[in-house]
């Protein structure tokens, strides 16, 4: 059974200071986190504060060509949590022809946002990797994620060895 949840936050890993992307069900009652990429947070959180980057980004490219070839993204479901690693499935439709295209979920995420597509858990991935419900920290780790962001530049998504 797949229950349906909402971005609910981006948040930092005090100690691995890796973001992580907080989902909730309707009812906030259980939360998911999901350790995500620099790259995935800071798109995920341009789509819930409604940003236009000057040139699409790889999530809007994609959604982009969801709309030009007429397809409709119709669910996201991260479905398995196996050695630590979420795996997600995005479900697109063309006509009566439906797809299901395995993603990371951080990917079918930040799609999601940009098509106001419905992101689903199943029930087992939840039980297994959910979180108390801590509603009064949200907005400080938003706000602190923020302040992380805006320190990184270009050099810190290279390899040590590519500088």
């Amino acid at each position: 059974m797949a229950v349906e949840m909402k971005v609910s936050a981006i948040a930092l890993d005090a100690t691995s200071r890796l973001p992580i992307v907080i989902l909730r069900d309707l009812h906030d009652r259980r939360a998911l986190p999901i350790w995500i990429g620099k790259a995935e947070a800071n798109a995920i959180l341009q789509a819930l504060e409604g940003q236009r980057p000057p040139r699409p980004m790889t999530h809007d490219l994609m959604a982009g060509l969801c709309k030009e070839w007429g397809l409709t993204v119709e669910k996201i479901v991260i479905h398995a949590l196996q050695n630590n690693t979420f795996y997600a499935m995005i479900t697109v439709r063309k006509g009566e022809q439906r797809k299901e295209i395995d993603s990371r979920p951080s990917d079918a995420i930040a799609l999601a946002l940009r098509t106001d597509t419905p992101i689903w858990a199943m029930e087992e991935v939840i039980a297994e990797a959910s979180i108390p419900v801590d509603q009064e920290a949200d907005e400080a780790e938003r706000e602190a994620f923020r302040d992380f962001l805006s320190g990184l530049s270009p050099k810190d998504f290279t390899s040590p060895g590519n500088r």
